[in-house]
């Protein structure tokens, strides 16, 4: 190829990352309006953005807009954020395109976390407040730790990381099926709802915590991009250009547990967003980390904040719990992913 050639084709793939990012970025405005517009009461979408910008005098819709919609949209969002990116970085850093915060079992032992306190921490006066989401942080970053622990052994690989954390799935899994075992019929109700997922329990405080994590991790993400670019060309050449490979995992495992704690600790379980949004964003703008590790955080959030909406449609004036939109809009789009790639 030329150097006029390169040169145009290099133009032709920033002016394509930028236009993917316009249109994600319009997406997640429109999708953001709409999940602030729909809800047992419908409203139109002028009136949502007049109460936005402040010049609206009704008292009613501005409680509704501001008070309740508001943090669940602004939840979506951020949450979605903060999936998107740690799946990306999970694929990365193991080599994978199956691996999330999801299927690697980090999900699961926040769910295990937070059914802990359900079943044996309900007296406590502050349980529903803080305890479950506190507790939901700090089995996500043990179950993550046990995996970054299996990467200090020597002659690690990415398989064995991997096969360490489909370990910590079953582990956590068990024990979380011994819990609704033994629990009463009022604490399996509420572990199960916590499992499911969910929004409504979002406010402008939890979305502070989540978006405090996510506005301090990814700087150092972003910090690390060229690195994890490096990376997928192996770990033998990553170290041939200066990469130190175990300490990149390190900090992408400490950076994933706190972005997959805090984003489950006050909504629950959501899956397939962490690994299909990858997925998109790598088809839409390449590899190179400077651009893919934005573009699934960006997705992510489109992709939840779709899915809230759709929770509030599916059958009106009843919201479904995220987590089950989620299952049902990524399962069918994972499978066109594999069979798609295996046409290739």
């Amino acid at each position: 190829m030329s150097e006029a050639a390169a040169i145009a084709a290099w133009r032709t793939l920033g002016a394509r990352r930028a236009a993917v990012s316009a249109a994600a970025l319009a997406g997640l405005a429109a999708s953001f309006a709409a999940d602030l517009a729909t809800g047992p009461a419908l409203l139109p979408i002028g009136a949502v953005l007049r109460t936005l910008a402040g010049i609206n005098d009704d008292p009613m819709l501005a409680a509704i807009v501001l008070q309740l919609r508001l943090p669940i949209g602004l939840m979506a969002i951020i949450v979605g954020a903060a999936l998107g990116l740690s799946g990306a970085v999970m694929q990365t850093i193991l080599a994978n395109p199956l691996a999330s915060s999801y299927t690697l079992g980090i999900s699961a032992g926040a769910g295990f976390g937070a059914a802990l306190v359900i079943v044996f921490g309900a007296a406590l006066p502050f349980a529903q407040i803080w305890a479950i989401p506190t507790a939901a942080f700090l089995f996500a970053a043990l179950a993550c730790a046990l995996v970054a622990a299996a990467g200090r052994l020597r002659g690690a690989t990415p398989e064995l990381l991997v096969l360490a954390g489909i370990a910590c799935l079953f582990l956590f899994q068990a024990l979380l099926s011994l819990l609704q075992f033994i629990a009463s019929q009022e604490a399996l109700q509420m572990i199960v709802f916590w499992l499911f997922g969910s929004l409504l329990r979002a406010s402008m405080t939890k979305v502070a915590i989540v978006a405090t994590v996510l506005a301090a991790v990814s700087p150092l993400l972003l910090r690390d991009a060229w690195r994890f670019t490096a990376l997928q060309l192996g770990d033998d050449r990553a170290r041939g250009l200066g990469v130190n490979v175990d300490a990149l995992r390190l900090r992408a495992f400490a950076a994933v547990s706190l972005l997959t704690g805090a984003a489950v600790a006050f909504v629950g379980t959501i899956g397939f967003i962490g690994l299909v949004a990858p997925h998109i964003a790598r088809g839409l703008v390449g590899e190179d980390q400077r651009h893919f590790l934005p573009a699934s955080a960006l997705l992510g959030a489109l992709l939840l904040s779709a899915a809230s909406v759709a929770s509030k449609l599916i059958l009106p004036g009843t919201v479904f719990p995220i987590g089950i939109v989620t299952a049902l809009i990524g399962v069918p789009f994972f499978a066109w992913l594999v069979v798609r790639g295996g046409a290739r």
